[in-house]
């Protein structure tokens, strides 16, 4: 059973139903030393670097749960503790206080929050967090991927350098629906009812609150960027039509998650990028087949022209497409 949510002073969702966010079953440390703590949270929630304003007595506390894509942890310390890191790739951190208060040194700036207050942590940039004693925190890592995705789903438009998030604080009461709702995932997690794909649909919804709810640089307005993206993709690809294209070199064009697209092609095409760019071959091929105007000797230089190195397989994949052998293209143009 999750224990409630504590929060110090007022209940800032004072009427709302309890929350409740990780608990018993989802425990790993209690009352361990702050250093063995530390050590899990480097090899779970991210690197990072522990300093001790003194030394450390064995009143720490870890809670710890994977939920699909999403690593839910809350920690505490027990002493005033001091943790540095240079960054994490592609992960964004969500720190909730729920107790006690927490500095954030962040981009040159300064903040300090306390019992009730959230704050976001992007990829890449530098962490130097002071904890007070009696700090606690409930932290969400989430991956880039599912921001991504969530851009991609609601056609919202990114801007060059990936999503950031603003570095300012917010209260718990901006937030509600979204700690109700983690509240929720929480909950089904530790009944250990939730299917994997239950628990998948409730990290794109967390996503997508997130994107809603927070401030950041991504156009929401935008309602054409998924299909500017696939254009812009298309384009690309018939300009580079003879080279042998991967969907990692169109991810990488893009700007974009591998996973990010794969969803954009399914939306916009309904298939996969690696059979789009199969597709767009042998359109190309095709059309080589049958241009009067253009030197033709053998099926073969016209396969081996657009990147089909198994003369069997491009016949077969060519007569699936357009009902006709390509020998028997070629023999109709000549005639």
């Amino acid at each position: 059973m999750a224990t409630a949510f504590p929060y110090a002073g007022n209940n800032p969702l004072q009427g709302h139903r309890p929350l409740t966010l990780l608990g018993e079953r989802s425990s790993i440390f209690g009352g361990a030393n702050p250093h063995e703590v530390s050590d899990y949270v480097n090899r779970h929630v991210g690197n990072h670097t522990l300093r001790l304003s003194a030394r450390g007595n064995a009143s720490a506390r870890l809670s710890h749960r994977n939920i699909g894509s999403l690593d839910l942890c809350r920690l505490s310390y027990g002493h005033e503790a001091r943790v540095m890191s240079e960054g994490l790739p592609d992960i964004y951190h969500i720190q909730f206080v729920l107790q006690g208060h927490c500095r954030f040194d962040v981009l040159r700036d300064t903040v300090e929050l306390g019992a009730g207050q959230v704050m976001v942590i992007n990829p890449e940039q530098p962490i130097d967090l002071t904890y007070s004693d009696d700090c606690e925190k409930f932290i969400v890592k989430i991956p880039a991927h599912l921001l991504d995705d969530a851009c991609l789903e609601h056609s919202w438009c990114k801007r060059g350098g990936g999503i950031k998030f603003m570095p300012i604080p917010y209260e718990f009461a901006q937030l509600e629906s979204l700690l109700v709702l983690l509240s929720l995932v929480c909950e089904e997690a530790e009944s250990g009812l939730a299917t994997p794909q239950m628990l998948q649909h409730y990290n794109r919804v967390a996503a997508t609150k997130l994107m809603t709810l927070l401030k950041h640089n991504v156009c929401m307005e935008a309602a054409g960027a998924g299909s500017g993206n696939f254009d812009r993709l298309v384009m690309y690809i018939e300009q580079n039509i003879k080279r042998e294209l991967t969907p990692e070199d169109l991810a990488q064009q893009a700007h974009m998650s591998l996973r990010s697209l794969y969803m954009l092609f399914e939306k916009h095409a309904g298939t996969t990028p690696k059979s789009f760019i199969r597709q767009k071959k042998l359109e190309k091929a095709h059309a080589a087949l049958n241009d009067a105007t253009r030197q033709v000797s053998n099926v073969t230089a016209v396969a081996l022209e657009y990147g089909f190195n198994h003369l069997g397989r491009f016949s077969d994949l060519y007569k699936a497409v357009f009902g006709v052998l390509p020998s028997e293209t070629l023999r109709t143009r000549q005639r």
